[in-house]
């Protein structure tokens, strides 16, 4: 009883205080649900943190962290920092000028107006996508750099720390994924890629959820990178008896193979397509839903609408913390599945 009282009173005064953190409306501009939405699931040239509204002016102020633009063009490279965008709508650099529309960066005139039928640039900027992909390689990196010092120090001995919290995880995908859908002959070649994978995708998940985080999983360029590499190495880890099932089904009627083959050959991408939209569907909606739900209060403007909204956004990001861990299993074993199929003897 005590705890169900505490817990009614956080979320009364996050009930209270959630009107604050509306970005926008107190200046007369309607709040817009779809932008606030777009806004934190969608990649950006910065890393926005927060946002403040004056009291007396009712103007926004925004705090960012600024992000490394890069663009190729025709006069090569050019590096310039994403806050040059706050000073000036136009930014010049050397003989060229560019606007940011969007996220998407174009050549334009010294007024501002995109210049049409002409090359524009590539994007190769660190965006906030790509910036919290580099954090989570540098966490994987410390904190598996730490486990192997750790396993080093104490050799025999029962783990201690992260080897406690990791070792019964890598066991589990050793035992549970890689040996079931691979096999033992094979099994040891694939589970770094596979430990890799599980534990990459789970990072960028629980990076997700933290405030201010970055969508990185919810991206679908994302997710089909990961899908693309699992395809390559279905594909090229495929044995004579796999390319045998898709061209020469056995059992099949050979008028039959006109229809066949093609199914077959289609499966070899539906596969992986299937795993880059079940990854970024499942991050992007939960991401949504707890965003729609925040909506409300400011859709509303009723302060005590913010205690129902702050119990289902609590028990959604619960939710929210399975999903995260499940959509790494889940990726991993599909992909180690597809790999044993393409590595798995014929017995027939």
């Amino acid at each position: 009883m005590k705890k169900l009282a505490t817990l009614l009173i956080l979320s009364l005064l996050v009930g209270f205080t959630l009107p604050a953190f509306a970005g926008g409306g107190t200046d007369g501009k309607k709040f817009n649900v779809a932008e606030m939405i777009n806004h934190h699931i969608l990649d950006a040239h910065e890393w926005h943190l927060i946002s403040t509204t004056d009291e007396t002016t009712g103007k926004e102020h925004h705090y960012s962290i600024p992000l490394p633009i890069i663009l190729w063009t025709n006069e090569g490279l050019v590096v310039f920092s994403s806050s040059e965008f706050h000073h000036s709508p136009v930014v010049s650099k050397g003989n060229s000028h560019y606007i940011l529309d969007h996220e998407h960066i174009y050549l334009a005139d010294a007024q501002g107006k995109k210049l049409e039928g002409v090359s524009q640039p590539l994007d190769f900027s660190i965006t906030k996508n790509v910036a919290s992909m580099l954090i989570s390689v540098v966490i994987l990196l410390l904190i598996f750099f730490n486990v192997k010092s750790a396993y080093a120090k104490r050799a025999s001995q029962a783990p201690k720390g992260l080897q406690s919290l990791l070792e019964p995880l890598i066991l589990f995908i050793r035992d549970e994924i890689a040996l079931p859908n691979i096999g033992h002959h094979y099994y040891k070649k694939y589970l770094p890629y596979l430990l890799t994978l599980f534990f990459f995708i789970w990072v960028n998940n629980l990076l997700g959820l933290v405030p201010t985080g970055a969508n990185l999983t919810g991206n679908i360029a994302f997710t089909m990178v990961m899908a693309s590499l699992t395809l390559l190495l279905t594909v090229f880890s495929g044995n004579k008896s796999y390319w045998g099932h898709i061209f020469a089904t056995p059992g099949v009627p050979k008028p039959l193979l006109i229809i066949m083959i093609p199914v077959e050959v289609i499966g070899i991408f539906t596969k992986p397509f299937a795993l880059m939209i079940r990854l970024f569907a499942n991050i992007t909606a939960g991401h949504t839903i707890i965003l729609s739900l925040v909506g409300l209060v400011f859709i509303f403007q009723n302060m005590f609408l913010g205690v129902p909204v702050t119990l289902f956004v609590l028990a959604m990001n619960c939710l929210e913390l399975f999903v995260a861990l499940l959509q790494a299993y889940i990726f991993t074993l599909l992909t180690a599945l597809f790999i044993g199929q393409a590595v798995a003897e014929d017995h027939h």
